[in-house]
């Protein structure tokens, strides 16, 4: 697929996946979702990618959300039945967004606005490094709007019940700082930096053993919800699948025990 909203770059193992419609701040329209669709199983298909990074084009938003201007075209809805159907089975009506098969890690770089669908855009993310002039607000509660990607499942998650519940009720815009305390952000730097801290960290993480990685992300992905017995089990399950490829586990144990560098072959996979 060509892409005409998204700007789709590989270096290394390294991806970055840009919204690029700065004219109308990177807002997600009917044919960007589609493609992000695509961008994003892209990255989970293949095998020399390893860490995604996601932006927005430009310095002052990086997504604003659903493109409101494309949304006024939706009125007639048609059938009921088949509105329900398709809804249950899309993917996401702003990008990637109903889907939990993408366990290698995901970086946001979030370089200013994130408000509605673009706050559940930077949720996708496992780490969100904020520039001095990030914000984060459900601001879709002024057109009353439902978060449909994600924001009252991945919210809650991420910064817990009580903030994500004012967040959501209150629609306010936080800076970047409150949303470093609160857990939305993990890191905070200078304006115009967010992307290129954003790939030096995903550049560290490529540099790591694969493996181990994808079945913690895997693990936590799936015991979201579950009981405590449940999730130790999937954890179990991940270490089997580990323990089955035993030159990765002697390789690290063997190098503790050496006090010397591991060395992967197959990056640990």
């Amino acid at each position: 697929m060509d892409y005409e909203n998204l700007t789709y770059t590989q270096d290394g193992h390294v991806v970055t996946l840009t919204y690029d419609r700065p004219q109308q701040h990177n807002a997600i329209n009917r044919a960007m979702a589609a493609e992000l669709h695509h961008a994003w199983r892209r990255f989970r298909d293949d095998d020399g990618a390893f860490v995604l990074v996601i932006t927005g084009a430009g310095e002052t938003t990086f997504c604003a959300g659903w493109d409101l201007a494309d949304a006024a075209s939706l009125d007639d809805l048609g059938d009921f039945d088949a509105f329900r159907v398709s809804l249950y089975d899309d993917p996401g009506p702003c990008g990637y967004t109903r889907r939990v098969d993408v366990f290698k890690p995901v970086i946001a770089a979030v370089n200013g606005g994130a408000f509605a669908a673009g706050l559940e855009t930077a949720l996708l993310a496992d780490i969100r490094i904020g520039a001095e002039n990030a914000e984060f607000g459900a601001l879709e509660r002024r057109w009353n709007i439902v978060g449909g990607d994600g924001l009252t499942a991945r919210l809650p998650l991420v910064v817990g019940f009580a903030r994500a519940m004012e967040l959501i009720i209150t629609g306010r815009r936080i800076d970047v700082h409150e949303a470093e305390r609160i857990g939305l952000v993990n890191e905070v730097v200078p304006r115009g930096q967010a992307l290129e801290r954003a790939r030096a960290l995903a550049r560290e993480i490529a540099e790591l053993p694969q493996g181990a990685i994808r079945a913690d992300k895997e693990s936590v992905v799936r015991g979201v919800g579950r009981t405590l017995e449940e999730r130790l089990r999937i954890e179990a399950e991940m270490v089997i699948s580990m323990f089955m490829r035993r030159d990765s586990h002697t390789i690290g144990a063997g190098a503790f025990k050496e006090r010397r560098k591991p060395e992967w072959p197959h990056h640990g996979l």
